[in-house]
């Protein structure tokens, strides 16, 4: 399947897959999160281990204790925060020639093409 790359202050991939498109936004996530999270851990390791150990617990609770529970509520509104703090606003900018390179990776993913099943009978 054809990938294209998209470039910004943060590139991204866009594939298509059979289903639809895969956006791929592995550099956003080191250069903006983890670099975030490798400062943090630097500045505090422990406080840093044990903070992250604790949601690890909450969110092994919050998944057996099902949308409406208070651990769920509580993850949810913590990993807000952890966005915020370490990477700001959770989007990726684009401007002039990404959002035309987007646009046409796109407009070349979303045209109709064969389902791989009807390709083999039509040749049979």
């Amino acid at each position: 399947m054809n990938s294209y790359r998209i470039d910004g202050p943060v590139p991204f991939t866009v594939s298509a897959t059979e289903r639809g498109a895969e956006i791929n936004i592995e550099r956003y996530l080191v250069r903006a999160l983890f670099a975030a999270l490798f400062e943090a851990a630097d500045n505090d390791p422990h406080g840093f281990g044990a903070e992250f150990a604790d949601m690890h617990a909450l969110a092994i609770s919050a998944q057996h204790g099902g949308k409406d529970s208070h651990a769920r509520h509580e993850f949810d509104e913590r990993m807000e925060r952890y966005l915020r703090e370490f990477v700001g606003e959770p989007v990726i900018e684009l401007y002039g020639d990404g959002v035309r390179q987007l646009r046409d990776a796109m407009t070349e993913i979303a045209a109709p093409r064969a389902v791989p099943g009807q390709q083999d009978r039509r040749t049979a």
